[in-house]
């Protein structure tokens, strides 16, 4: 097993975790120097761990919560499965301490995480990684694979989408529902605006990420065929959706979709608030994204992904988002959002978890496979990839345009524009009152 190699020092004694890449001399001798001398030991362990070859995935499976993590590991004896995630287990300084380690196949090829829920969880885990010197990332490709609502009408229970976009709809102003102006369809109002349908003029970063096309064709095409899990429950619950035209497709037997995911901390349920967050996908998407899965963490992950690829830690080109649907984001005609959210049985949380194994299996193995002649040099996009700002380079097909004149933004010189137009600009927050927001 491969461990972290960090000291605690408990209680007056000092504890060694497992030095990788040392032999179990060298490793009681760091111990007995950590008994005695502890601060001369933890600058040895530091120097063998800099000096220590580092693990280079070539594929990193991304959870979120433990089930979706306990589908691989379940798994690691069934025929036709990637192997034992558990054959190595490496404790990473800054991950969630509900999920401390990444796991690894033995080879160290395929390694994965578990975040923990919601968006501060994930960029915190994701940028540990990052930052982590335990592995090498510039060549590894990364899967988000977790469960999601579904927009019933683009997918059903079950279904394994595959997205372009991660748009972070709850980044808005709201009004209570009670309180939504007579004129206003929503209680959501894109930032810096002062009506639903205007595009959003305070701009965070994280609004939109787009990642690679070709990769997620390449990853729906290893996906499409497979035979996915479906349950008696589902396919009653299913046949509620029957009597609406526009939710045909909540009818149908699971399947892979191209679509997008919505980001938000908020867990919502309703016909209305699934509305809203279709219409702001289209909005802050310039018309081109669909919005079918809401999960709570990928704009988080995308972030540090992104911030990761500025700094040449990885390719932002080697993303892959997919997410399986285990609920409904909204009820079907004559029942209540309550009920959706609270006491449907809905049946689509199992199909969900077995699908993205279902799913994920061949598209991890298909970059495996073809490593050599293809994976290893990279998929070339040939669509823009990044953020809202433009930050990796090129002109973002949504949005106001890039903040860079399309190149890639130079860290040593924009951290001094910005300090030097926040002292122009009075904050946003002091402006709100003369914009009548």
């Amino acid at each position: 097993m491969r461990f972290s190699t960090y000291i605690s020092v408990l209680a007056g004694s000092a504890i060694v975790a497992a030095i990788p890449g040392v032999s179990d001399k060298i490793q009681r001798e760091v111990e007995r120097v950590a008994r005695d001398e502890p601060e001369f030991a933890k600058v040895i362990v530091e120097n063998i761990t800099n000096e220590s070859p580092k693990i280079s995935p070539k594929v990193f499976i991304i959870s979120m919560f433990q089930y979706e993590a306990d589908i691989w590991y379940d798994n690691s004896d069934t025929e036709g499965s990637i192997g034992n995630l558990l054959a190595q287990n490496i404790t990473v300084s800054g991950f969630s301490m509900l999920f401390p380690d990444a796991h690894c196949l033995a080879d160290g090829s395929v390694c994965q995480l578990t975040t923990g829920e919601a968006e501060i969880n994930a960029a915190s885990t994701i940028q540990a990684l990052m930052l982590s010197p335990l592995f090498n990332l510039t060549e590894t490709y990364f899967m988000i694979a977790g469960i999601a609502g579904v927009n019933p009408e683009y997918g059903t229970l079950g279904s394994v989408a595959f997205s372009k976009y991660a748009v972070q709809v709850a980044l808005q102003y709201e009004f209570d529902a009670r309180e939504i102006p007579d004129n206003y369809s929503t209680g959501y109002i894109p930032l810096g605006s002062d009506a639903p349908d205007q595009y959003p003029t305070s701009i965070y970063g994280t609004e939109v990420f787009e990642v690679n096309e070709a990769l997620r064709d390449i990853a729906v095409n290893f996906a499409i065929g497979e035979n996915y899990t479906d349950s008696a429950e589902a396919i009653a619950y299913r046949a509620n959706y029957l009597n609406s035209d526009i939710y045909s497709a909540a009818t149908l037997a699971p399947s892979v979709i191209k679509c997008d995911v919505a980001t938000s901390d908020v867990y919502y349920s309703g016909t209305l608030l699934g509305e809203a967050f279709t219409n702001t996908t289209s909005l802050f998407t310039n018309g081109s994204g669909i919005y079918c899965m809401t999960a709570q963490e990928d704009n988080a992950s995308l972030e540090a992904m992104i911030r990761a690829s500025i700094n040449g830690i990885m390719d932002f080109s080697r993303i892959i988002v997919m997410r399986t649907a285990s609920d409904f984001d909204r009820p079907y005609p004559g029942v209540s959002d309550e009920f959706n959210l609270f006491y449907a049985d809905q049946g689509g949380f199992e199909p969900a978890i077995e699908n993205i194994y279902i799913a994920g299996t061949p598209v991890v193995k298909g970059i495996l496979d073809g490593w050599e002649s293809t994976f290893k040099a990279g998929i070339n996009a040939t669509n823009y990839i990044g953020d809202i700002f433009g930050s990796l380079g090129g002109e973002p097909d949504f949005g106001p345009g890039s903040s860079y004149g399309g190149e890639e933004v130079d860290l040593n010189t924009v951290g001094l524009d910005r300090r030097a137009l926040y002292r122009k600009n009075v904050s946003r927050r002091t402006m709100k009152g003369h914009k009548k927001l």
